[in-house]
């Protein structure tokens, strides 16, 4: 079978299973980590079964892992915590709209793995430590950013619940934690460049898929909107949106 219809129908069983068990329950919990999940069990799988276990393959592999339980332990303390994600308060209950947020995570998971999964196919791999290293080193930083970033904001939320942090990392980019999470993708496509020739260059829709994603439809735009419906007339908030990049950290401005 073809390793990226197999990665696919790994990414579309895992949400199809938890798509099933959340709709029936009516429950947010699991919704997050079913894409965490899908990650984790497509990273092993690849390695495991189509992998030469070149260093290359073992580092993605690596990053893969570390970034599936790192986010999956983040969101499910998250929900466990609040219960309820309002994003899906006009979906829950219905069996399309619900559903089809289901299919888009599964695609998803396939999409942004395509560097990862390319890699993982390659055989007699003549590793480019150039690439190798500036490419790990991306993305574990990225790893690192973001893991900061959420735990300085939920350190704040403890302590402040009702305002918008504006400190430590969020006050050189008013979203950190995507500009980590988009590097470490990045990292990760880096890492399999010497590798790519003809259509195989394809798999840049990876990062270019996050990028496009957190940047424009989900993330940092549904935030911004939030966070002006809420916190639009507060003075220090038009002040921290005058003055903070809106997502690659930079000095604030004067």
């Amino acid at each position: 079978m073809n390793l990226y219809l197999e990665i696919l129908l790994i990414a579309f069983g895992i949400n199809t299973v938890f798509f099933f068990y959340a709709f029936i329950r009516k429950t947010d919990v699991v919704t997050d980590l079913s894409y965490s999940l899908s990650f984790f069990i497509a990273g092993l799988y690849l390695y495991a079964v189509h992998a030469q276990k070149a260093i290359l393959q073992t580092l993605l592999l690596v990053l893969v892992v570390l970034w599936a339980l790192r986010l999956g332990t983040y969101l499910l303390g998250r929900i466990l915590a609040t219960k309820v994600d309002h994003r899906f308060d006009d979906k829950r209950n219905s069996f399309v709209r619900f559903g089809i947020f289901w299919l888009l995570q599964a695609t998803a998971v396939w999409v942004i793995l395509l560097p990862v999964t390319f890699a993982m196919g390659q055989k007699d791999l003549v590793i480019n430590y150039s690439f190798l290293i500036v490419g790990f080193v991306l993305s574990i930083f990225g790893l690192v950013y973001e893991t900061i970033a959420d735990h300085q904001k939920n350190s704040f939320k403890k302590k402040n619940p009702k305002k918008l942090i504006t400190t430590g990392l969020w006050a050189t980019s008013r979203h950190p934690n995507y500009f980590g999470e988009i590097l470490v993708w990045w990292g990760t496509f880096i890492m399999v460049v010497p590798y790519l020739s003809g259509l195989s260059f394809l798999v840049l829709l990876g990062p270019l898929f996050i990028t496009l994603l957190l940047l424009f439809v989900s993330g940092v735009n549904l935030l911004e909107k939030s966070w002006k419906e809420k916190y639009g007339k507060e003075a220090y908030y038009q002040e921290y949106v005058r003055q903070t990049s809106i997502f690659i950290p930079w000095k604030k401005k004067k």
